[in-house]
């Protein structure tokens, strides 16, 4: 019995010393585990995006995914875009999540373009923009094409003020829209007969839907993803208007003709996440997030649609985004895994 209880003794030691050791590496281990984890733990970043609400829900999701490596994610800010450009280029800013190409080339290119930009991966595709009119005006007056409106008597049916000319819906100062669609007036021969609205989109699109709805012509630019095409269908209360050759780009020339022969003044656009050139290369982590994560255009459709169906405020923007996280964990789990093994 002596030699039994003699070797329990002994057995009972090397548990407690097997289990200590254990314990030992834990604490070892464990700030490493953490620094793999949490690649960005201490290092601020600071979001930008327009002034376009409809943009909160993608940026959204990269800060929270950021979050997830550890990085600080300091509120968004809302700037004009080629302020949000030159703020990243000069280093005051991290990135933006919501840079257009084409339409946002001249812009980009004007604040320091890939020598101060971070710019890998597609994070939107297939998003597209153009010209539109009701489809009853459309099939009435046999409309297709937005050079028609070189007619002054088709051109007269769009007037809503009175001036003799159609009234096109257009852009914020500063979006960088508002230039392509005036490009496109003055390559088609539409500068006496059409004239581009601008102010604030929303509301202006308001007073669009309004005159829609009393049963007025009308005639606007939009884009998807965005709830305007939720209120005004395509094919069944609106038409898209092509064009009559390309005529995008400042300083280069863009074919924005389709495989299938149409052309409706822009190509299906991409939208990047861009960065300040400098901190990327400095946080590989977030580097490679920004070059893997996709979000496809039909979600941020649907969640801008729920946006204008209902009000609701940027704490349920926010609920939203957490919500589409949560509903992708293989998704998320893939662009981590991704970011983690960059920071290696």
């Amino acid at each position: 019995m002596g030699i039994i209880t003699l070797c329990n003794k002994i057995t009972n030691k090397g548990r407690m010393l097997g289990a200590l050791l254990i314990v030992l590496m834990s604490i070892s281990w464990s700030p490493a585990i953490s620094a793999t984890e949490r690649p960005g733990k201490g290092i601020t970043v600071q979001p930008l995006q327009s002034t376009i609400s409809e943009e909160t829900f993608q940026t959204l999701i990269v800060c929270k995914v950021l979050e997830k490596l550890g990085y600080d994610v300091k509120p968004i800010k809302e700037v004009d875009y080629n302020v949000a450009y030159a703020s990243i280029a000069a280093g005051d800013s991290t990135f933006m999540a919501v840079n257009w190409v084409p339409l946002h080339n001249a812009s980009y290119a004007a604040a320091g373009g890939d020598k101060v930009f971070y710019r890998k991966g597609n994070y939107v595709v297939n998003a597209v923009q153009g010209y539109l009119i009701d489809k009853k005006t459309a099939d009435t007056y046999h409309i297709t094409n937005i050079a028609q409106l070189k007619d002054p008597k088709l051109a007269k049916l769009f007037d809503s003020n009175g001036d003799g000319k159609a009234d096109l819906t257009g852009c914020n100062p500063g979006w960088g829209c508002e230039q392509a669609i005036n490009r496109h007036l003055t390559a088609y021969g539409l500068s006496d007969t059409v004239k581009q609205n601008q102010g604030n989109y929303a509301a202006m699109m308001a007073d669009t839907i309004a005159r829609y709805r009393e049963g007025k012509p009308i005639l606007y630019y939009t884009w998807t993803p965005y709830w305007v095409s939720d209120v005004l269908k395509p094919g069944k209360d609106v038409v898209w208007l092509q064009v009559p050759f390309s005529a995008l780009g400042d300083g280069e020339t863009i074919d924005t003709q389709l495989p299938n022969g149409r052309n409706y003044g822009f190509p299906p656009s991409v939208m990047h996440i861009v960065a300040n050139k400098a901190w990327a290369n400095k946080n590989p982590a977030a580097a490679e997030l920004f070059a893997v994560m996709t979000l496809p255009i039909a979600d941020i459709s649907a969640q801008n649609q729920r946006m204008h169906s209902t009000k609701i405020s940027d704490v349920d923007i926010e609920r939203q985004a957490e919500g589409w996280i949560k509903s992708h964990p293989q998704t998320v789990e893939r662009w981590l895994n991704a970011a983690r093994k960059a920071a290696d």
